[in-house]
């Protein structure tokens, strides 16, 4: 079961518009504030030799122009999200988590 298009409905609830962009190409023009996530990681649990369940990690972006935006809070209370870091860019701020869905 792909569970990517939950998480990217989940994102944008969060977020409150469609500005959420899944491993976005260089062409795409992106609007702000936007969440920009791509996968990261897998996590597998294994029973009798074999997988038996696994969550993929995910590196998450919140893009916003406001240092004190309010989706920074949102994200860091989704279940199984961590923050990692935060830096500015051309005059955006970009918080970086990881989550597992």
């Amino acid at each position: 079961m792909d569970r990517r298009p939950n998480l990217q409905t989940l994102l944008e609830n969060v977020l409150g518009s469609h500005n959420v962009y899944f491993q976005p190409p260089p062409t795409v023009q992106i609007k702000y504030p936007a969440i920009i996530y791509s996968r990261e990681d897998i996590d597998n649990t294994y029973a009798d030799n074999a997988v038996y369940f696994n969550k993929i990690g995910y590196q998450l972006t919140v893009v916003d122009r406001n240092p004190d935006s309010k989706i920074v809070d949102k994200v860091s209370k989704l279940p199984m999200c961590r923050f990692n870091r935060h830096y500015t860019s051309d005059n955006l701020n970009h918080d970086v988590f990881t989550i597992y869905y």
